[in-house]
């Protein structure tokens, strides 16, 4: 006869249970008869129990005893929550078996479950069938439910999908439902997904809620719908051929030099992407042109549409034959999941000369005559100034030699010493071969034997202008796609920093380079820690005490310091602000008294500024000194420059006007000249381009004893030079050197 190894106890032998009322439990003693520990557990088999319930119908309370020495015993608690069939009313037996993994024994007891007409309604089970539905746009899928009843009773149920839009759905987004007792029953919602536009490509999280009447709880189940990336970017260049000029090409229309394309850009995806334009030129021999896109890039939106504009701008010559320009333009996307229509579109341009074929006709002889005469004024020359716009003047340390940049793909060392008039037969070399435009150039302040060239190709070249190597390229510095605006060197000319079109400010160890560390300009110094202050950069300089604080300027009329040395960076007020055709083209600070800080804007403001305090403490605001908008006849201030002591400031604009505004002390426009004095600039072909509508485009100052230089590079291609005497000793310079 076999030993029975575990001693089991029923706390009662019959049990009444009523669904939706209160749960009925019992308990189970279990004696561990053995002689080893053992652990026991519990399980309830329900006579013609089914699969829609499982094991839910009842707890057990432990799931499992720990293990018992010989002769000791567990309690084990064990409640009814659910009928074990769906919808039964009667007596069933409950076989309760124990059972040991150690003893591998078991023993079964009888119960007996009263079940009762229930007291509610049940809640049911709701059940998505898929969970998940990855789909595309305009795309109609069908979400399955499945609900189950197990009550006793025959229920109803209002399911609805909460979180998808309800127009969305084919056949409404409700559905009432009738299910028998212990039945199951499925429906389904068809839902039409809109177009791509209107669908960004995400996960949209949605639940079905089960509602019931009489107040009873709700129920839920989550799902989620998944819109994978589909559609495309529509491009498209209009007009694709334009000519210069546009209307009446046989007038003479010397100012006429520039002529626009509209890009449009529609996005026809899910996806928010940004685009960006390249141009290329159609073939390699064409004459060359200067282009521009405004803005520099797009942010848009699914189903949003935005223009860009393309600026080409190309002087035209006086003779000649017309001229067939082609480019391409090049759309790209930020998120390649997503293609671009058409993003190769091929643009013409025609370009007629200032006097049409039948003037030059008509004027031949004198054309001849005057080639003969302007042979020797070639504007390729090298004893002759710049063939293009001049972008940037600058003196260098002492006043005795400046330097010029122009779109002409060229830099000019003029020579200052003994002058007396303009800078006619004062140009000392002009550097060629560098085979792009040149946005900005820099004198490196220790020595000012090198140069730092900003180029349109995003490219920084050190250039030596002094030494016996000429103008060979010491170091260049490749970041490409990222075209410089604006370099300043530091005041130990150690460090370079560059500002760029797409607000990064990086700093180069120029110091370490020229030196002989070829390395310490493969890539800048803040490349980990580099700074974006998220607006494209126009110009930059350095102020404060110390000279630690870049002053960045540029776009939407915003100005920002950055202290290099803390890493800090914030962003200064500045009233009014701007759009995004307004920029702060100009800032400059005065080397010997450098908590004075001058800023020129498109909208024609001239603002003296006090740094002392916002460098000092970065929450204080920094203070104006002086504001004006008449000094340049309400038109854009383009540069504007102080000199060494900041007693004199120097402004120039696009009213082709060359203005000196004499400050007091304070920073102030002295009294006697508040409404400035304005310059007459010499030049060497100003004769020449007298028909021009002439632009202003950098100016500098420089203060040599007794005299005030001024240089200033305009849009004509000319360099002009202005030596002003000074009667006295300038009382703001007197006081600030005490």
């Amino acid at each position: 006869m076999a030993i029975n190894l575990v001693n089991t106890k029923i706390s009662t032998q019959v049990l009444n249970f009523q669904p939706g009322g209160l749960p009925a439990s019992f308990d189970v003693t279990v004696v561990n008869e053995s002689n080893q520990f053992a652990s026991f557990e519990i399980e309830i088999i329900a006579a013609g129990s089914g699969e829609s319930l499982g094991s839910n119908w009842y707890k057990i309370t432990p799931s499992v005893s720990a293990k018992n020495p010989p002769g000791d015993s567990t309690k084990f608690n064990v409640t009814i929550i659910n009928t074990p069939v769906a919808g039964f009313i009667g007596k069933m037996n409950l076989i309760v078996r124990i059972f040991s993994l150690e003893l591998r024994s078991e023993d079964r007891q009888i119960l007996r479950l009263i079940v009762e007409a229930g007291a509610g309604t049940v809640p049911m089970q709701v059940e998505l069938i898929t969970e998940k539905f990855p789909t595309l746009p305009r795309e109609l899928i069908e979400i399955k439910v499945r609900v189950f009843n197990p009550s006793q009773l025959p229920a109803s149920v209002s399911l609805k999908p909460v979180g998808l839009k309800p127009q969305w759905f084919i056949n409404g987004d409700e559905k009432l439902l009738q299910v028998a007792p212990g039945t199951k029953i499925e429906t389904s919602f068809l839902c039409q997904l809109p177009i791509a536009e209107e669908l960004p490509s995400q996960a949209y999280p949605f639940t079905i809620e089960a509602n019931y009447p009489n107040g009873i709880p709700s129920r839920s189940q989550e799902g989620i719908v998944n819109v994978n990336p589909v559609g495309s970017i529509n491009f498209k260049c209009f007009p694709d051929k334009r000519q210069m000029p546009e209307f009446r090409p046989w007038l003479p229309q010397p100012g006429t030099n520039s002529t626009t394309y509209q890009l449009e850009c529609r996005n026809l995806s899910n996806l928010s992407q940004q685009i960006s334009i390249e141009i290329k030129e159609g073939e390699e021999r064409q004459p060359k042109c200067f282009w521009e896109v405004k803005p520099e890039f797009l942010e848009l939106q699914p189903g949003e549409t935005q223009n860009l504009q393309l600026v080409v701008k190309k002087r035209r010559h006086w003779f000649g034959l017309i001229q067939k320009l082609s480019f391409k333009v090049n759309a790209t996307v930020s998120d390649h999941r997503i293609n671009a229509n058409d993003e190769n579109q091929f643009i013409r341009l025609i370009i007629y000369p200032i006097l049409h074929i039948w003037l030059q006709i008509v004027l031949g002889t004198l054309l001849l005559i005057l080639l003969w005469f302007l042979s020797w004024l070639n504007p390729d020359s090298p004893f002759f100034g710049h063939s293009d716009a001049v972008t940037f003047v600058q003196f260098n340390g002492v006043g005795d030699r400046a330097v010029s940049a122009s779109l002409d793909q060229s830099i000019i060392r003029w020579n200052i010493a003994g002058f007396i008039n303009p800078l006619i037969n004062q140009q000392e070399e002009k550097i060629k071969g560098i085979n792009k435009s040149v946005r900005i150039v820099r004198y490196k302040p220790i020595d000012n034997d090198v140069v730092a060239a900003g180029l349109e190709n995003a490219e920084i070249q050190l250039r030596d202008v002094l030494g016996s190597s000429g103008n060979k390229v010491i170091f260049s510095i490749e970041n490409k796609d990222d075209r410089v605006f604006g370099l300043e060197f530091s005041q130990d000319s150690r460090f370079l920093f560059s500002g760029h079109g797409s607000g990064a400010i990086l700093q180069w160890n120029v110091n370490s380079a020229l030196l002989g560390d070829s390395k310490s300009l493969k890539e800048p110094i803040n490349t980990k820690n580099g700074k974006n202050v998220n607006f494209a950069i126009s110009t930059l300089t350095l102020a404060g005490k110390d000279k630690q604080n870049l002053v960045i300027a540029g776009r939407y009329n915003n100005l920002a310091i950055w202290n290099y040395s803390q890493d800090q960076l914030w962003k200064v007020p500045y009233n009014p602000p701007g759009s995004q055709n307004d920029y702060i083209e100009s800032v400059d600070s005065a080397e010997y008294n450098p908590d004075l800080l001058a800023t020129a804007d498109t909208m024609g403001q001239i603002t003296l500024w006090n740094m002392k305090q916002c460098l000092d403490n970065r929450k204080v605001q920094c203070q104006i000194i002086d504001q004006w908008r008449d000094g340049h006849e309400s038109k854009a201030v383009r540069s504007v420059a102080l000199s060494r002591y900041g007693c004199y400031l120097v402004s120039g604009g696009d009213d082709n006007q060359v203005m000196l505004w004499p400050l007091s002390k304070e920073g102030k426009r002295e009294p006697d000249f508040i409404n400035g004095i304005k310059i007459q600039n010499n030049n060497w072909m100003g004769w020449i381009t007298f028909w021009k509508r002439r632009v202003i485009n950098s100016v500098d100052i420089k203060v040599v004893r007794n005299k005030i230089l001024v240089i200033s590079g305009n849009n004509d291609s000319t360099v002009g030079f202005s030596m002003i005497d000074i009667d006295k000793k300038s009382t703001c310079q007197e006081q600030l050197q005490n």
